[in-house]
């Protein structure tokens, strides 16, 4: 039997999401309701220019003062998609000591502040959910926190930013430059004008907190998470990919030590085989493919951002909070008892990819090669092209750690006979 009283809902911002959100609230009212067993009701709107004309809300639903919005008691649920550190984070533990409910797309606030929100939701007896966080409309919050909730998660490697991926399958598929394709990507509208959040690995790095956080049920903020951008990687990097049979993606790579005492969390452009599902991924589009013990392998591909795949998330939280409501329960907090430690990223072991040019005269691939050796860096393929008394020498290692890595390269740059090293890239997905 279904309640009538209505479940009401507070919306705080109303751009390309939030306005998604209440029209789909508003024309999927019946089965929404049908959904959840009570009607679901937009109580207010807290918007920063209530002038605006926003077609299908009511002017008397808008207001500036989300605090106040916040506060009104009757709230069942709050919507938070309005970003940002503050006022989010003020607005949600309100909305929590009022008797709301949170369902949140905010991910840089959950990544920086998520341990404090699950308490402050707990200790209210109130649900935080925040599936649209990380890949828009790709169900992984859930089958992670739920679904996989009996397993053990390995590792999460995913492509989470849908504005890199497409300048890096652009730079693949036409042999454009990094520039050409972020003007392409930005005429389109895929990137922002400031793209400094996307290109630079933030946005992604925020995301790779959340997921590594859920998977290994420790907490990781993301000031844990090596983060590098892709600003630099070149039509040259993809020649040298194509060569190998690999393209070049910008990962978010979350694992579990082979040992099971630690994790690491980092965001990077890496070379992945053509052959890895990850390859395939093509334009805006995000996809995370997750290892672990019983289940194996698994992958979720779909539309990681826009206004209504988002919307599409943020709405299954809606629903699934408000069942939580009529029942009186809530649903899993956070899961933080394994308390691994995060490892730097100098203890990361992976497969690398060294570009270097080099004098073309006898004697410089042994030079080169003895220095990786002295540094514990075996080399798995070489290859060397030149003329003129100048050469290209690309070195592909087997697994070595970032440290030990490291020193292999400053050595390199203290040879006479290399004249510098063009690019590094860590290969992955083998």
């Amino acid at each position: 039997m279904m309640r009538t009283r209505p479940l009401k809902v507070a919306l705080l911002g109303c751009g390309v999401v939030g306005s998604e959100v209440a029209r789909i609230m508003t024309t999927h009212a019946d089965d929404l309701a049908a959904r959840i067993g009570a009607p679901v009701e937009l109580a207010g709107v807290a918007v920063r220019r209530p002038s605006k004309v926003r077609e299908g809300i009511s002017a008397d639903l808008v207001t500036t003062d989300a605090t106040a919005l916040v506060k009104r008691g009757d709230i069942d649920v709050v919507v938070e998609v309005i970003g940002g550190i503050e006022p989010a984070r003020t607005l949600i533990t309100t909305a929590f000591e009022h008797g709301a409910s949170v369902v949140s797309a905010n991910k840089a606030l959950l990544a920086q502040d998520g341990a404090a929100l699950h308490a402050a939701a707990e200790e209210h007896g109130r649900d935080l959910y925040y599936e649209a966080a990380v890949a828009g409309a790709i169900p992984l919050i859930r089958p992670l926190r739920e679904s996989l909730a009996g397993d053990k998660v390995n590792r999460v490697l995913g492509i989470v930013n849908g504005t890199t991926n497409f300048i890096l399958d652009k730079m693949d598929s036409t042999g454009a430059g990094y520039q050409e394709a972020l003007d392409e990507a930005t005429a389109l509208g895929y990137a922002e004008a400031d793209p400094t959040a996307d290109v630079e690995g933030f946005d992604a790095a925020a995301k790779a907190a959340i997921l590594a956080g859920i998977a290994f049920h420790t907490r990781v903020r993301l000031d844990d998470v090596y983060r590098e951008g892709m600003t630099e990687v070149t039509a040259a990097d993809f020649a040298s990919a194509r060569e190998m049979g690999c393209t070049i993606k910008l990962l978010a790579i979350c694992e579990r030590a082979a040992d099971g005492e630690s994790v690491t969390a980092r965001v990077h452009p890496a070379m992945i085989p053509l052959s890895h599902p990850l390859a395939s991924v093509r334009g805006a589009y995000n996809a995370v493919f997750v290892e672990s013990d019983a289940s194996g392998q698994l992958m979720f591909y779909g539309p990681g951002a826009g206004g209504a795949p988002t919307a599409s998330a943020v709405l299954g939280d809606l629903v699934a909070v408000c069942r939580n409501r009529l029942s009186g329960a809530t649903g899993p907090g956070e899961s933080a008892y394994a308390q691994l430690p995060v490892s730097p990223m100098g203890e990361v072991v992976t497969c690398y990819h060294i570009s270097l040019d080099v004098a073309d005269k006898p004697g410089v691939l042994a030079q080169v090669a003895t220095v990786f050796a002295e540094h514990g860096v075996s080399i798995d393929t070489v290859r060397q092209q030149g003329k003129d008394g100048e050469a290209s020498l690309v070195v592909v290692t087997h697994r070595a750690s970032d440290a030990a890595l490291s020193g292999t390269v400053e050595a390199l740059r203290k040879l006479d006979t290399v004249r510098g090293v063009a690019s590094i890239m860590r290969v992955e997905g083998e």
